[in-house]
């Protein structure tokens, strides 16, 4: 139990910042409601316990391969730009249209789930917190601990979502549910997320 909280802790409190996924869940709960965000937010933690799970049993592998993360970091950045553009075109429009990428066809829980396996910034995150956790003897490389690290980090990502998904359920209630007010809200979200993955993008260049 002491590894599922451990886990359970260090992904509640990582989920805080504001990221592409949480701000997602977010809109996606003030434009379809909470069910539809709740199905969202568990196709992305399945697919970021799958990454967890790879970078336990290849942590070598993903030593190795920074300049592809380094590659997909900007892959992400684009995808939140894309998110914020989408929200500012859809609140200029007059009828107050929805973000076009969040109001897609896609069920919700295969949007976060592909939205998930195209964020690669959990990658090195997970990969780092599991290098100290093995070298505190915390985590050991037994399938027992894998498995109840990776339930543990289910929990804190989903619980960490909640407050965005009830967030958004709050200021949509605020606004009146608005489409207009509510589009340049999360375009606004969207974008102060991009400018904050850009500088720690470039922060980490100059390092």
């Amino acid at each position: 139990m002491r590894i599922f909280f451990t886990g359970m802790l260090i992904s509640f409190l990582g989920t805080l910042p504001l990221g592409t996924l949480n701000v997602a869940a977010m809109q996606v709960s003030a434009n379809d409601g909470i069910g539809q965000a709740v199905y969202f937010s568990l196709g992305a933690l399945i697919v970021e316990m799958g990454y967890v799970r790879i970078s336990l049993v290849a942590m070598d592998w993903v030593r190795k391969r920074r300049q592809l993360f380094r590659l997909l970091e900007w892959f992400a950045l684009l995808i939140v730009c894309a998110l914020a553009i989408a929200s500012f075109v859809a609140a200029s429009i007059p009828s107050g249209a929805k973000n076009i990428i969040l109001d897609s066809m896609i069920p919700k829980f295969l949007l976060g789930a592909a939205m998930s396996a195209a964020n690669p910034v959990q990658v090195p995150f997970w990969f780092g917190w599991s290098a100290v956790l093995f070298s505190k003897k915390v985590l050991r490389p037994k399938n027992a601990d894998y498995n109840f690290y990776i339930a543990g980090i289910g929990m804190g990502t989903f619980t960490g979502n909640a407050i965005f998904i009830f967030g958004g359920r709050f200021v949509a209630d605020k606004l009146n549910n608005s489409q207009k007010g509510l589009n340049w809200c999360i375009g606004g979200i969207f974008a102060i997320t991009a400018i904050i993955m850009f500088w720690k993008m470039m922060t980490k260049k100059n390092e």
